[in-house]
């Protein structure tokens, strides 16, 4: 059996992420019967039946939602593929992702160091959701990153530690709690907390999706969090911070995938760890 061209791969996606011909024809910019017969070519090459179609819908069989699950898989690798290989030039810019807010002020201090480094590049900037940062840096679509530790999953990554700090109960300013020097988990209990999206285990709440989401959520009573103090730093008005010493310290690491060895992807980390670490 011959392999899909990517073309085709591409061309069967859109018809199955859209359930419908004409849609499909139009994303992809490309004439209705031209795809319709590229489809038919794909499933007389394959043996397969894709689609059991109807005057009035269009649906997946089994055989097509397995090629749609694997597909995307397939699509997604090539497109890593092509971006790393391109990235493996000379010239290339490292990609550096970082949560909108979420570097404690130290991005300044890494890129200042990095740019003191001999053969030093052009460093991008990426911003990232609130849990996917890692993915970045597994599917090579950035070469470092900081995280934050406990929170992010480090599994087979490669991290220095930048930065060591507390983390405080993020409350509404007239709370129970508020007036407190520190206060405990425990005395959290009962109370609402969020949900943040990609991270499992986490409260009742509705779900935010950064710190400015959060406090606005925080101000009317709606939850209250325990976050890492650089995340509400400057504290967000109408909104308390206690610290919560038996929550344990967070740490702000720079990160690479633990098998990524090239020579500027390390001089980053080490320029880092040397200007801020400790």
């Amino acid at each position: 059996m011959d392999l899909l061209e990517v073309r085709e791969l591409r061309y069967f996606l859109a018809v199955a992420e859209e359930l419908h011909f004409g849609r499909a024809a139009d994303r992809l910019a490309v004439a209705q019967p031209a795809l319709s017969k590229t489809v038919k070519h794909i499933e007389a090459r394959l043996g397969v039946t894709l689609f059991d179609r109807t005057s009035r819908r269009v649906a997946l069989t089994p055989a097509g939602a397995a090629l749609l699950e694997h597909g995307r898989h397939a699509l997604n690798a090539m497109a890593v593929a092509v971006q790393n290989t391109r990235r493996a030039a000379d010239d290339a810019p490292l990609r550096f992702v970082i949560k909108p807010g979420g570097d404690a002020n130290l991005l300044s201090g890494i890129l200042a160091a990095y740019a003191e480094q001999p053969g030093a590049r052009r460093v991008d900037i990426l911003f990232s959701g609130a849990a996917d940062r890692t993915e970045h840096l597994r599917d090579g679509r950035a070469d470092a990153g900081l995280l934050y530790a406990p929170f992010d999953d480090l599994g087979g990554l490669a991290t220095e530690t930048l930065h060591v700090e507390d983390r405080v109960a993020v409350l509404p300013e007239d709370h129970r709690l508020a007036g407190r020097d520190s206060i405990s988990l425990d005395d959290l209990g009962g109370e609402v907390f969020p949900r943040w999206p990609g991270v499992p285990g986490g409260g009742s709440g509705p779900e935010v999706a950064d710190a400015g989401e959060l406090a606005a959520l925080v101000r009317i009573g709606r939850v209250v969090a325990v976050l890492p103090r650089s995340l509400v730093t400057p504290v967000p008005l109408g909104v308390a911070c206690v610290p919560v010493p038996d929550a344990g310290p967070s740490r702000i690491v720079i990160a690479r995938r633990d098998d990524d060895r090239r020579e500027h992807v390390t001089a980053l980390i080490a320029a880092a760890a040397s200007r801020l670490s400790g």
